[in-house]
């Protein structure tokens, strides 16, 4: 079974070889696609510049800065055209990390997705300031008393999913970014009658560089969430 994690990046030349390192360290057969939105500090050269020792390691560049969701479509759909049969959602500052792989994978087993959850027996955030706890585990509540299913963790970025999955939701029909892009398609998958697990993950704060979060993005989930349950 073809492994591929996804690793977006904007500006992450101070993370993105050390992750790399890191994942495929832990010898799990995986492949690396990392999506690189033409950031300026020259992370894409850099991995040109790795996957000339590292045939295991991918590079897709686009043109601009679309956010998160955007990124994460091209990827899927660049997987599904190279037949892998699971793809994981990955970020590349560390905050996901490499040693929680293994058991979001080996969840598959049972389920057909897989959620890194901070919310579960086992699940805990490092290093968070209240207000960031706050903003997480609010919007995960709103969520799913909106929505209706039990997840304890609809804004996890770190998930795994095996093809056909990825495939039946219709990620042509998906708009979203952000928080609200991880919401849509976890509640895309359980509409369609897919079942969700939740591993337990270690969620550190980014070690270095900037964070990606924001106002927008924040309210963009707050309102996508009706749009999802309304729009069945």
């Amino acid at each position: 079974m073809k492994q591929l994690v996804i690793i977006p990046t904007y500006n992450e030349i101070e993370n993105i070889e050390a992750i790399t390192r890191a994942l495929f360290a832990q010898s799990l057969g995986i492949e690396i696609l990392v999506v690189d939105d033409s950031s300026p500090d020259g992370t894409g050269q850099l991995v040109q510049k790795l996957m000339q020792n590292e045939p295991r390691l991918h590079l897709l560049v686009r043109a601009m800065k679309e956010g998160l969701g955007r990124a994460y479509i091209a990827g899927f759909n660049w997987g599904f055209a190279n037949n892998f049969d699971v793809l994981v959602e990955m970020d590349a500052d560390f905050s996901h990390r490499p040693e929680d792989l293994s058991k979001l994978l080996a969840s598959l087993a049972t389920a057909d997705f897989a959620i890194g959850s901070r919310y579960v027996k086992g699940g805990r955030t490092l290093n968070w300031g209240l207000m960031r706890k706050i903003i997480s585990l609010g919007g995960s509540f709103y969520a799913r008393t909106i929505l209706g299913f039990p997840v304890s963790d609809w804004t996890g970025g770190f998930n795994a999913w095996k093809k056909e999955v990825l495939e039946k939701i219709g990620l042509e029909r998906i708009k979203s970014n952000g928080y609200s892009f991880q919401i849509e398609l976890k509640y895309r998958a359980l509409q369609a009658g897919y079942l969700g697990v939740e591993s337990p993950i270690l969620f550190e704060d980014r070690r270095v560089g900037k964070s990606k979060m924001s106002l927008r993005i924040i309210l963009e989930a707050f309102f996508r969430v009706w749009l999802f349950r309304i729009r069945k």
